[in-house]
């Protein structure tokens, strides 16, 4: 009796340590297929990761993205299909947040710019930790933090940290003074100064003039002038395309600033620079870009 209370016992807690994950979307349509998952060592967040991680090592590691979801969730149930689409083309994604098993609003406290932190720290200890999985396996040289809306506010917070290697702000962009009394209790709000602290090229993905954001993440970019800067619209609104299978047109934009930016990749970059990139004449996108970037 008391052998087979305790393998009860045993199996109540590793059922209720079990760790959740879901495939999205078949894995996604890159080359690595993608997996979302719960990892016990990075306490509310969400990994996005290529299921099989043999392909990478010291020579062939994966570039980091970090994200923080929009109005401060604490899930990306906004946004995991843009983000395992982006995970299966070779990325590590680490996103702030419970995992989302089902597209439906998480509902609980809101998210901190603290975990975007937290993200980049667990990044480090298990690529450097011989019994983790991920061991030679990360890029930590190549990280990009990043975040729609709320989340874009708590990558701007974080910006001065030095492991950043770019940012990437979607439907986002700092208050200004005069309409600091729109923003939603609880999110970060750094004044413009902070912009200044940016250390890394980075992009604005915005919605057009119909974005709520688009005023602000306007400003920014015409104030950042010492770090290449470049904003892209595609006339969506606030919300963006990260619903729609795959995560839509936002995510391939995003992908040729990842690929560029994190993987120097000669292609992706032709979707940026020159006076007529590719962006330039993919429809309905607009692109504008500082002098650093031009």
């Amino acid at each position: 009796m008391k052998r087979l209370f305790l393998t009860l016992s045993l199996l109540v807690s590793l059922s209720a340590t079990a760790q959740k994950s879901l495939i999205v979307e078949d894995g996604g349509l890159g080359q690595y297929k993608a997996i979302m998952k719960e990892e016990a060592s990075l306490e509310a967040h969400t990994v996005f990761v290529p299921q099989d991680l043999s392909a990478f090592d010291k020579k062939n590691p994966l570039p980091v993205l970090v994200w923080g979801n929009g109005a401060c969730t604490n899930s990306p149930w906004e946004h995991f299909k843009f983000l395992n689409e982006i995970s299966s083309h070779g990325y590590l994604v680490l996103a702030t947040g419970y995992i989302p098993m089902e597209e439906k609003p998480y509902q609980g406290p809101m998210s901190t710019t603290e975990q975007q932190i937290q993200s980049i720290d667990w990044a480090f200890a298990q690529n450097a930790d011989p019994n983790s999985p991920y061991y030679n396996k990360i890029d930590v040289k190549n990280i990009c933090v990043a975040g729609m809306s709320c989340g874009g506010l708590q990558s701007l917070f974080n910006c001065a940290d030095p492991r950043i290697k770019t940012m990437m702000i979607c439907n986002s962009g700092l208050f200004k003074n005069s309409n600091r009394a729109q923003a939603v209790g609880g999110m970060p709000m750094p004044d413009k100064s902070k912009l200044k602290e940016i250390h890394t090229p980075i992009i604005y993905i915005l919605g057009g003039k119909k974005d709520i954001a688009y005023e602000n993440g306007m400003d920014d970019f015409h104030l950042i002038k010492h770090v290449p800067a470049c904003v892209a619209n595609f006339p969506v609104g606030h919300g963006g395309t990260y619903r729609e299978p795959h995560g839509g047109e936002f995510t391939w934009v995003a992908l040729a600033w990842l690929n560029w930016q994190l993987k120097g990749d000669k292609q992706a970059a032709k979707m940026f620079k020159g006076k007529n990139c590719l962006l330039s004449k993919r429809d309905f996108w607009t692109i504008e870009k500082n002098s650093k970037m031009k």
